[in-house]
């Protein structure tokens, strides 16, 4: 092998093989990116100045993240002595090292297309939240995909693009010092210090199309900087106003004509809710629906005929058609549904620290006697859920008790199928009631996920598609009320039926409002009358909702209003993402994010798109910021947590 009379210069000899690592690595990213521009489909219009701008600022990021991902094989060029480096040792662990490097990088591109098609986006907090819980991931992935064969296809890949190619990766040095090689490190030391500090994965955010800036970054760089922001703390990246103005105008915000004010403590929010005449102690089932999006029911449009028993529902129950969730993630709708509360940025509260003796829903219903249960189909250590609920005054309940024996018509990596998880949640009622308790019990589906398959001969749709999920969703759902009918209970028992999130997140803007519009059933045949209820609703008014309909007097630091109590034009939704915060007052959404940046927009309701509004309403800027800073505030200095007083009666 000639070395020493090569007309290179050897240290280019030695690291030549960053120069193959970084033509592989832009290909695959040209090649990724063309993919993803075809999965957009129409949600990237036929523009050659959006297509330009997602190749040429994507360029750069690739290169960014190249220059991070290099770092073994830097290491390996760097401090392996000649002698063993151009030893056919040397050679075969160059090979090697480079096919390993190269399968990662091939797996990380065949990951981000299954992760954009699932949620239209670059990796990004969903991912890293993803990665702490392997068992439920790479099982979904291997029920839904067919892993074998696509490692095998990337192994195969991956062997003969080394081949192709091994010239490139040839173990060459005539004559390299160890000195002249920590030159070329420091180097490459210095530019990724420079890089990591100088450049954030928001300068791409410079389009009007949220599919664009998505396409121009680079999955690896969004996941490390997705990892970085897990822990947002708001007064120090967003937009704030002094804490005296937001209490004070939070305490403004809150305030609906059947509340009053304990105290005078400008940062005390507890107020004391007042209906005349009894309370009505019913049993309350919340289920909060996997994934339920409002337009895949007939009523919005959906023409598949894939939720009768919902839309028959529709009229024997008092139904809200416009609803917005918190999120899009399972973590932001039992926030909401169990705290009342707007998101924070970052990690939800449900995985976050010190998140123990909230104030809750399960507080109020537990003052009045009740039993208050969270029922899920899986395992609840996922996403924290067990721990979180069973330290904020629910009893936790999850597949750990199906006792051996019980029958179980399906179940997958994420759970058994949902008429199981009614069956668990049925046990739990009866228990109850045979203690002479009420029960509120908030039931976690898990049915409609992916891998979307459900037990056999429920419903028509080809298993392990969307559709099949969604119908079986509604079927079991209406075979659990069709079960309950039968208890002596029944006809003192609401039924809450909405959902944790829609089923898709992807739109052109940062916030596509349609993302986030989840409908909302109250069944209760003896109890509540039948009634369309179209005022603009946040999933956090849920629960004070409910309250207010059974007529609960209590003591509350909820966010939420009962939309009943709130005078009209009062209505707000906080729709939002882990970093960008929305808030959404009429046909206005305010957006707040990092860097204390913020977009205010007049949204399409239907297809999520939206124009700029000019000018910024700013009395909307400032709601959206104290709404947001107060949550957040109150969280980090313990000021959410359940008190002493809290059981107080009201009267």
């Amino acid at each position: 092998m000639p070395t020493e009379f090569s007309p290179i210069p050897p240290l280019r000899q030695r690291f030549r093989p960053l120069s193959w690592l970084a033509i592989s690595y832009v290909l695959i990213g040209a090649l990724t990116r063309i993919v993803l521009l075809f999965m957009a489909g129409s949600g990237v219009p036929h523009n050659p100045l959006y297509w330009a701008y997602a190749f040429g600022v994507g360029l750069s990021y690739d290169l960014i993240a190249y220059v991070y991902l290099a770092w073994p094989l830097v290491l390996y060029l760097w401090l392996v002595p000649r002698r063993i480096y151009t030893s056919r040792l040397g050679q075969w662990l160059l090979y090697g090292g480079g096919a390993v490097l190269l399968f990662g990088l091939l797996f990380t591109a065949a990951s981000e297309l299954v992760f954009w098609g699932e949620f239209g986006t670059r990796f990004n907090f969903i991912a890293v939240d993803y990665l702490v819980y392997t068992t439920e991931v790479i099982g979904n992935i291997r029920e839904s995909y067919p892993l074998g064969t696509w490692i095998s296809l990337l192994a195969f890949a991956t062997f003969v693009v080394v081949w192709l190619s091994r010239k490139s990766l040839a173990a060459r040095d005539g004559g390299t010092t160890f000195l002249q090689r920590s030159k070329v490190a420091l180097a490459w030391l210095v530019i990724t210090v420079v890089t990591a500090v100088a450049i954030k994965g928001t300068f791409k955010d410079r389009t009007d199309n949220a599919y664009v800036n998505e396409l121009s970054g680079n999955g690896v760089y969004e996941f490390v900087a997705a990892f970085r922001s897990s822990h947002l703390d708001y007064s120090r990246f967003y937009r704030t106003l002094p804490d005296d103005e937001a209490f004070r105008r939070v305490r403004d915000l809150v305030k609906t004509p059947e509340a009053t004010y304990v105290s005078d403590d400008p940062q005390d929010l507890t107020r004391e809710i007042r209906h005349a005449g009894p309370e009505k102690h019913l049993n309350v089932v919340l289920i909060s629906v996997e994934s339920f999006s409002a337009d895949f029911l007939k009523e919005f449009g959906d023409k598949r005929g894939i939720t009768p028993n919902l839309d028959a529902l529709i009229d024997k129950s008092m139904f809200f058609d416009n609803l917005y969730a918190n999120g899009t993630r399972t973590v932001r709708g039992l926030e909401a549904l169990s705290l009342s509360v707007p998101p924070t940025p970052g990690d939800s509260i449900v995985k976050a620290h010190n998140n123990e003796n909230l104030f809750s829903a399960a507080n109020v219903f537990n003052d009045r006697g009740y039993q208050s249960d969270f029922v899920y189909g899986g395992y609840g250590y996922f996403d924290n859920m067990n721990y979180f609920f069973a330290h904020n005054g629910y009893r936790a309940v999850d597949r750990n008790d199906i006792a051996k024996g019980e029958t179980i018509h399906h179940e997958n990596v994420w759970g058994v199928a949902d008429e199981d998880l009614y069956t668990l949640a049925l046990k739990q009622m009866d228990e109850a009631q045979a203690q002479g308790k009420p029960f509120f019990l908030h039931i976690m589906t898990t049915s409609n996920h992916r891998p979307f398959t459900v037990p056999a001969n429920r419903v028509p749709q080809k298993d392990g598609t969307r559709e099949a999920a969604v119908a079986y969703t509604d079927w079991s759902i209406a075979d659990f009320i069709k079960r309950a009918q039968s208890r002596p209970y029944f006809d003192n028992t609401v039924f809450v039926i909405t959902a944790d999130h829609c089923a898709s997140s992807a739109g052109r803007t940062s916030v596509p409002i349609n993302r986030y519009h989840i409908p909302l059933w109250i069944y209760s045949p003896k109890n509540i009358q039948p009634q369309r209820v179209s005022r603009q609703m946040s999933q956090i008014d849920i629960i004070p909702t409910v309250m207010g309909l059974l007529n609960f007097s209590y003591r509350s630091r909820f966010f939420g209003a009962d939309i009943f109590q709130l005078e009209p034009g009062r209505e707000r939704a906080f729709p939002a993402t882990y970093e960008k915060l929305g808030y959404l007052h009429g046909d206005l959404l305010t957006v707040l994010e990092p860097q204390r940046k913020l977009e205010q927009v007049k949204p399409d309701f239907d297809t999520g798109d939206a124009v700029p509004n000019t000018p910024v309403n700013q009395a909307q800027v400032d709601d959206a910021t104290v709404y947001y800073q107060v949550a957040a505030y109150l969280y980090k200095h313990g000021q959410m947590g359940k008190r002493v007083d809290d059981n107080k009666p009201v009267n």
